[in-house]
């Protein structure tokens, strides 16, 4: 039926939002959520991102393909129309942002991990900014979202990062008592029209999600938050 009506299914969206609560996630939004016309960059603590992120925008995701063969979740992602990206294959890139920019086209927001892996949350990784050629120029007109991803004083306990398996991450999380809240800070979008090229566009976003989660590290961290 919603092929028919050329709309796009609202049930991956509905069950990622319903597999982010199954794991304990209460999302709470701060700032203006995105609209079709945004393309959304976010720091990456844990594969509940994922979960969380869909819920709140419906955004299709860039995200690395070990998630594809997760079940349940790799499955809903996938229907929900994410783009699942190898870290090793250098040489499918081209492949990548063909992909990138039908999805660009169909608009349906889009969000991007451009750390390239999850981070322990304390603080920003380097971004990698090659996906973001898609934008220079953006196969139509979008606006560009950074996304600050908070789990507050539970961060440190459910990240995933290092070299921990995918399966430990999930058993460790899923065994956690009580609930996970999630704090989702859509920040003050910017025209990709306004940098040079995409590593100033990549550093624009990196320093407004960098300033935020500096502003907001509990009081109790000793650490500071790499800008």
């Amino acid at each position: 039926m919603w092929r028919l009506a050329r709309r796009r299914s609202p049930w991956p969206r509905r069950f990622l939002g319903m597999a982010a609560r199954c794991v304990g996630a209460r999302v709470r939004l701060e700032g203006q959520p995105a609209s079709s016309d945004m393309f959304l960059i976010a720091n990456h603590v844990s594969w509940v991102d994922i979960l969380a992120l869909a819920d709140a925008t419906g955004a299709a995701f860039v995200a690395h393909d070990g998630i594809a063969s997760w079940p349940v979740i790799g499955w809903l992602a996938a229907q929900n129309n994410t783009l699942f990206v190898s870290r090793e294959k250098r040489g499918s890139l081209s492949g990548q942002l063909d992909a990138l920019r039908a999805a660009l086209a169909g608009h349906q927001p889009v969000a991007l991990f451009p750390e390239g892996t999850t981070s322990d949350g304390s603080g920003l990784l380097p971004f990698k900014p090659s996906l973001l050629a898609v934008l220079m120029p953006p196969p139509r007109a979008v606006m560009i979202q950074p996304v600050h991803i908070d789990y507050g004083a539970a961060t440190a306990e459910i990240a995933w990062h290092g070299d921990e398996p995918a399966g430990a991450n999930a058993k460790r999380l899923l065994a956690r008592k009580g609930i996970l809240p999630v704090t989702i800070r859509f920040l003050e979008p910017f025209d990709p029209a306004s940098c040079a090229d995409r590593k100033i566009l990549a550093a624009t976003a990196h320093q407004r999600i960098a300033a935020s989660i500096a502003a907001h590290l509990p009081p109790s961290s000793s650490r500071q938050a790499p800008v």
